[in-house]
């Protein structure tokens, strides 16, 4: 693929791809043959993710490129289809591919609220900003706030929220990369994190946006491949019919069946009292503090004292550890006996209904969380930025149409997943023996994902005794289905696909945000190609390895990290753009008081509510966005109104941005000369 972008490849585009997908299926179906001759699990997991990490390598080292257009926007030449491609697989992150289905079968139908936010943002994209941009014709979101309100101010509040909203997320995705490489590979995390990096590293650091639009495109290839087919075989057998969007009604009820017989079966009750008194207890231990902590430490000080040589074998070790795995501080006890409540707390009550609106997240909260998640979609730098890649405002256009198409393959399934996964678990999983637990449950339990406490001590598996991370729901879906283990190494290679395309754009935006948006446009000027390339790609590199670094501490579930990127770009970004755009009066002051204030007032929110137990009218952490984004506009609007008007000539570029028709002017660097 030398030579990805010339004119060659881009004619036959087409021909490409499709010889590309159909040698992957090939491969797929030669893969599933020699499990069936005898190939190991483990070699079936490291083909899948050696030979899709080689691939994307070579897509990235053939896109090299010392073009700054290239580099930064694809060389403005991708076409609307394509683009939609990318666009998609950048969208479709390890939140959307591995988290939201297992947020779906949690939440039920409250989980919808990431399906309807997710997909209504790309509608607000196309209405208010994704040609719009394109015709301003910059490299950067920053970029765009820099020629739009002028001077170095507006830019730099840009850069702050562009590096905050895009590494909270990066996280999420090196989390993701993290624990596939660890279930599939049989590394720890940690490791998994860092030897995922490289697959990252090989798609963007040469190549930039080139590089990464066409690995983008085969990673949506592999993806959307691997999403489909787990639940299409799983609709087969359980309906017969293979088109589960239009099955799963009937799962649907079943769960619903299952969930008022579990909620009045007696040894249910029993084990939800049995966690409420485990609750009460941990409460006591809270209250107790810090002497609560002190009795425990020296409880099992006084065992490993009275142990005798008839004593089990590892009965002292079995208590050493014990005190080992005691909180070091009071603080830190509070914090892990009160995590450990809230769980108890859950697993006291009885299920609410799967298909009940509002039974988990209430009206306000799944409402806020829809907003906030569809604003943030349309200010999400990373994504905004795809825009730029097309040769004119006509095809960025049909880019945002293209790019619904695709991720609505995904999102349109993704509530049968969940509906299947957890048919499957409430009836061939719950009340079984735990000595004939199925082989995924252990899998995946040393992963840290599944994990079940047989509180009552009756050996049968009560629904209350499970847990099941949201993150395992995708990736494990294909062992609870009973599916050759060649799917879940499919399965894997999607997420992480979806995990890697995203970082990638990630990636792309904070490094460009720092080496062409601080250093080329505010401090360095002068600077020539070689070295602005050069400190984008070191960047990238440090960037990464930061990003891993922190990933290894497994802050909290994808899904979760996600939302707070998305809260934070759509109180920062989003009025900034929309009001740059639609709004000609709309000044420098104007948009610094609107970001500024947007950003700190979510940013402030999501500390306060997430560490410190802050409320204003029950809004949960993964909403903040709820309280900066009117902030940001009402500051925008009225600061710009009492201070001083942009130029005439400002305000009549940006009327004529609104024309869909037409591409600015501008030179190689993507400056506006024209209009």
């Amino acid at each position: 693929m030398a030579g990805v972008g010339s004119k060659g490849f881009l004619d036959n585009l087409a021909k490409i791809y499709a010889i590309y997908t159909g040698g992957f299926i090939v491969f797929v179906i030669g893969l599933a043959i020699a499990e069936q001759m005898g190939l190991s699990n483990k070699m079936i997991g490291y083909t899948f993710m050696g030979l899709t990490i080689a691939l994307y390598a070579f897509i990235g080292i053939s896109s090299r490129t010392a073009k700054i257009s290239e580099y930064y926007v694809a060389g403005r030449s991708v076409p609307p289809v394509f683009n939609g491609m990318a666009t998609g697989s950048d969208w479709m992150s390890a939140a959307s591919f591995i988290g939201m289905a297992g947020t779906i079968f949690g939440l039920g139908y409250d989980g919808l609220a990431y399906v309807m936010g997710w997909t209504g943002g790309y509608v607000l994209l196309a209405v208010f900003l994704g040609p719009y941009l394109r015709k301003f014709g910059q490299y950067t979101i920053p970029d765009f706030l820099g020629a739009r309100f002028g001077g170095h101010a507006a830019r730099t509040i840009g850069i702050i929220a562009a590096i905050t909203a895009s590494f909270t997320y990066l996280i999420a995705q090196v989390t993701g990369v993290g624990i596939i490489m660890s279930r599939f590979l049989g590394l720890d995390f940690a490791t998994g994190v860092f030897v995922g990096l490289a697959g990252i590293l090989v798609c963007s650091m040469l190549g930039g946006m080139k590089a990464v639009t066409w690995t983008q495109v085969a990673q949506y290839i592999i993806l959307i491949i691997a999403y489909l087919i787990p639940p299409i075989t799983m609709s087969q057998k359980v309906t017969g019919f293979p088109i589960p969007e239009l099955t799963y009604g009937t799962v649907l009820q079943k769960i619903d069946a299952k969930e008022k017989a579990i909620n009045l079966d007696q040894k249910e009750k029993d084990v939800r009292a049995l966690w409420k008194a485990d609750s009460d207890k941990i409460a006591a231990d809270i209250k107790g503090l810090p002497g609560s902590l002190d009795a425990k430490k020296a409880d099992l000080q006084g065992k490993i004292a009275a142990l005798t040589p008839e004593s089990p074998a590892g009965e002292k070790e079995k208590l050493e550890k014990a005190i080992a795995g005691l909180p070091k501080t009071p603080e830190e006890a509070k914090e892990k006996w009160e995590a450990a409540k809230k769980k108890a707390d859950t697993q006291a009550k009885e299920i609410k209904p799967y298909l009940q609106p509002f039974a988990r997240l209430d009206m306000k909260n799944m409402l806020a969380l829809t907003f906030c998640l569809m604003v943030g979609t349309a200010g999400l730098p990373h994504i905004l930025m795809r825009y730029y890649t097309t040769p004119s405002v006509q095809d960025a256009r049909k880019s945002v149409g293209w790019s619904l198409f695709f991720i609505f393959l995904l999102y349109f399934t993704a509530p049968s997943v969940a509906a299947f996964a957890r048919n499957e678990v409430l009836n061939s999983v719950i009340g079984l023996p735990i000595a004939q637990l199925p082989q995924w449950m252990a899998n995946w339990g040393k992963v840290g994902l599944v994990s079940f406490k047989d509180i009552n001590a009756d050996g049968i598996l009560q629904f209350y005794e499970l847990t099941i991370g949201a993150d395992a729901i995708v990736l494990a879906m294909p062992e609870i289905a009973g599916l050759p283990y060649t799917i879940s190494g499919l399965v894997a290679a999607g997420g992480l696909a979806a995990a890697l395309s995203t970082a990638d754009g990630l990636l792309l935006t904070i490094s460009n945000a720092l080496s062409h948006d601080l250093y080329y446009k505010m401090i360095n000027p002068k600077a020539s190609i070689n070295v602005r390339l050069a400190i984008s790609r070191t960047l990238l590199v440090m960037v990464a390895l930061i990003s891993a670094y922190v990933a290894t501490f497994k802050l909290t579930i994808i899904v979760e990290l996600v939302a707070w990127a998305f809260s934070i770009a759509a109180a920062s970004f989003f009025p900034a753009l929309v009001m740059g755009i639609w709004d000609k009066r709309s000044n420098k002051w104007g948009c610094l008081a609107g970001m500024y204030i947007g950003f700190i007032s979510c940013v402030s929110y999501m500390i306060a509510s997430r560490f410190y137990g802050f409320d204003i009218w029950g809004i949960k952490t993964i909403s903040s966005g709820l309280f900066g984004i009117p902030a940001g506009f009402i500051a925008t609007y009225v600061v710009s109104r009492m201070t001083t008007p942009p130029s005439q000539e400002l305000q009549d570029f940006v009327e004529s941005v609104r024309i869909p028709r037409g591409a600015a002017k501008e030179h190689e660097e993507g400056m506006v000369t024209g209009h």
